[in-house]
């Protein structure tokens, strides 16, 4: 899955930076998530890092974009070029 941020977001700017696929930004009112841009830091972390910094737990998975972890492994490779798993 992707994740989400919900409307509790208090607009801190610490995930921003925070997410190594660019795939959070500055929406109208609050910041969002690219799902498809986001792999849940596979590939990168062991945990989302997003949600490691949000001070006000407002980032919880989407529903809407349900993937498996093989999905954001190859999702992880496509948007860096680099292999999965190997």
């Amino acid at each position: 899955m992707a994740l989400i941020i919900t409307d509790e977001c208090i607009n801190c700017d610490v995930c921003e930076p925070e997410c190594p696929n660019e795939a959070i930004f500055q929406g109208a009112e609050i910041y969002e998530i690219d799902p498809s841009k986001c792999t849940e830091c596979v590939g990168h972390y062991d945990t989302p890092q997003c949600v490691e910094v949000c001070p006000v737990d407002c980032i919880p998975k989407d529903p809407a974009h349900q993937e498996s972890e093989d999905q954001l492994w190859v999702k992880y490779e496509k948007l860096t070029g680099n292999p999965g798993r190997g």
